[in-house]
């Protein structure tokens, strides 16, 4: 059993509870631009309205008192469905302030799941984001069988919306919202966020105010050179996941500007006008960067080059590695010249493409190719990679600026031990984990001697820096007796853009085979590059199922893919034979979170047809 313990950097007690993490910002900083909002209109020369910290707090209290006049009572619960939308913010906070505690709900939940949640965190009120969240609402309401409750839009003209709750409050006191605000302490909860429930059904995770402050100020004093106040950031992560709102808390308590995108194909467009400093991605999002690069190349005749780019940032991404340890090292004079060229041709277009004033990214939710962190790093977008979960209110380990190594998740979060069992399994204790499930019973299993179980298998380097290895239910074991963790297989497949997820297979037989789920939107857009027509064989089941892709030209690609995976595996662990398959990815389906990950054994279940005709020998063989 080994273990690793970063020490608290900055003591969470000399607050009351989150809400000072704004108060505070308030007293030292009450003018400072804390949001930049998407004017309404659609104004073509001022698009972004800016608001300060001060107007924040304005619009907070004011949103508190309708709260608290529409009855709302300390340490109730307050359901939050919307989109990504600065109104979340504002509803979040409004809701501490009233001294509630927030229970967010995706905004592509289905009504079943909406009344699950609303029954076991006993919700009575709610904010919705539009009419059809708020119909969503109320439907999941009546069939939890909770006859009293309110709901509110955040659309204007929706009736009643948050203007309607704000008139209302307009007699409530100052002296009152201050002090419900300072009702809660540390040790309270301040939210219930439902797992995403990729291996079980979602569990309702006690978050305390403490948990928040505690990661707030000690990740804001670990990455300095990432969280200043002269930054500022997009968030479009959904604001139901605790990383956005974790996120959203570190900057706004450390005066990094915030802009909120719901629709993840505003992003890039966007990136010119608000020039982030600071940017947190999914893998996926990088994927489709370096694949859109590489498509342009191409389509410029210029694919070889590219690619002797692409293999140059690497070099220049793994001699940066080595300088942070070894500060002699010299690059070539070959890789200098070359990556002169290629910086001019390539590296700094791709810079001006996120906006040109990106420092660092950070990549978390799935595991992060090490060779594509490589290349970030040597086009001068260095990324941060990190991991958490819910339960650990977001981050867990990270790597640090100036300490990056790519393919590990860095070392623990200040305030936080991390530790290996005797089986590999990571366990956690430290200022981020929560305080246990909403259902009692679900905490039985949860925690050993003190640590939180993450169900991950991991292992450490000499430092303390912390490499995913799989999830200890994911584990095949061959006829043959051989164990194999599919992650790492996957993950190498799961690189190419094409992909949306790959899923090994085996249990019980006498080879390993694979599930190879291809992305629509990519599937389109390479079909549109290659100049393929006929794609319309290629058209979503409308049924919820998949379908075997058989196109030559496609599987031709994902041969390529599959190879190169399985030639940086044991030969034991490599898979034989393998289908691709095409499936709906929205979460109607449920075959995957509300985050996007797939729910393994669902899609497996779903897919035994598929399964059987891998060892009836008709798979693609490798």
């Amino acid at each position: 059993m080994r273990e690793f313990t970063t020490p608290l950097l900055v003591v969470p007690s000399i607050h009351q509870n989150a809400t000072d993490l704004l108060m505070q910002r308030l007293k030292t900083s009450p003018e400072h631009i804390a949001f930049e909002i998407r004017s309404p209109d659609g104004a073509v020369t001022d698009p972004w309205r800016q608001v300060s910290t001060s107007e924040f707090v304005k619009e907070v209290r004011a949103l508190a008192k309708g709260f608290i006049a529409s009855g709302l009572q300390p340490g109730e619960s307050l359901a939050i469905m919307s989109p990504t939308r600065y109104e979340w913010a504002l509803a979040d906070m409004a809701a501490w302030f009233a001294g509630a505690v927030v229970v967010p709900i995706y905004e592509t939940s289905a009504v079943e799941q909406v009344a699950a949640i609303l029954l076991d965190a006993s919700v009575s009120s709610a904010i919705a984001g539009t009419r059809e969240q708020a119909s969503t609402l109320k439907r999941g309401f009546e069939q939890a069988g909770i006859t009293v409750s309110k709901i509110w839009t955040m659309d204007a003209r929706a009736e009643p919306d948050l203007e309607d709750l704000v008139d209302d409050g307009k007699s409530v006191a100052d002296s009152v919202v201050e002090e419900r605000r300072l009702m809660a302490t540390l040790e309270s909860t301040a939210t219930i966020v439902y797992t995403s429930g990729t291996t079980a059904a979602p569990k309702g995770a006690l978050i305390t105010h403490g948990n928040f402050v505690g990661q707030v100020l000690n990740v804001a004093a670990a990455y300095k050179e990432v969280v200043k106040e002269s930054g500022n950031t997009i968030i479009f992560l959904p604001m139901a996941h605790v990383l956005a709102r974790g996120l959203q808390l570190t900057c706004l308590a450390n005066g990094m500007r915030i802009a909120h995108l719901a629709d993840t194909r505003e992003v890039v467009p966007s990136l010119a006008a608000l020039k982030p400093t600071f940017l947190v991605v999914v893998p996926r999002v990088l994927q489709k960067i370096q694949a859109s690069a590489a498509a342009a190349a191409a389509q410029k005749h210029l694919g070889p080059i590219w690619h002797l780019a692409q293999d140059t940032a690497i070099e220049w991404g793994r001699l940066a590695e080595t300088l942070e340890t070894n500060p002699e090292a010299k690059a070539t004079l070959g890789l200098r010249i070359r990556y002169a060229i290629f910086d001019r041709l390539f590296y700094t277009r791709l810079r001006k493409l996120v906006g040109g004033s990106l420092d660092y990214l950070l990549s978390g939710a799935a595991a992060l190719d090490a060779e594509l962190s490589l290349f970030f790093r040597g086009i001068g977008l260095p990324v941060i990679e990190g991991y958490g979960l819910t339960e650990t209110t977001a981050p867990l380990t990270g790597n640090m600026p100036g300490s990056i190594r790519s393919g590990s998740v860095g070392v623990p979060m200040p305030g936080t031990t991390v530790r290996l069992s005797d089986e590999g399994e990571v366990l956690a204790r430290g200022v981020g984990v929560f305080a246990g499930y909403s259902n009692t019973t679900d905490n039985a299993n949860a925690f050993i001697d003190g640590f939180f179980r993450t169900g991950d298998l991991g292992e450490f380097d000499e430092v303390g820096r912390l490499t995913l290895k799989g999830r200890i239910k994911d584990v095949i074991v061959t006829a043959g007796g051989k164990t194999v963790s599919p992650t790492i297989w996957e993950g190498y497949v799961e690189s190419d853009p094409l992909i949306a997820h790959a899923v090994m297979v085996g249990e019980g037989k006498p080879f390993l085979g694979g599930l190879v789920l291809l992305d629509p939107e990519s599937v389109q857009e390479w079909a549109t590059r290659e100049g393929i027509t006929d794609i319309a064989r290629l058209r979503i089941p409308e049924d919820g199922g998949a379908v075997e892709i058989d196109d030559e030209r496609l599987i031709k690609v994902i041969l390529k893919t599959v190879g190169a995976a399985n030639a940086k595996i044991a030969r034991s662990e490599q898979v034989r034979k393998f289908v691709v398959l095409l499936s709906d990815l929205s979460e109607s389906n449920e075959i995957v979170t509300p985050t996007m990950k797939l729910k393994r054994d669902k899609f497996i279940e779903r897919s035994r047809f598929f399964v059987e005709k891998i060892y009836a020998d008709t798979g693609k063989q490798m």
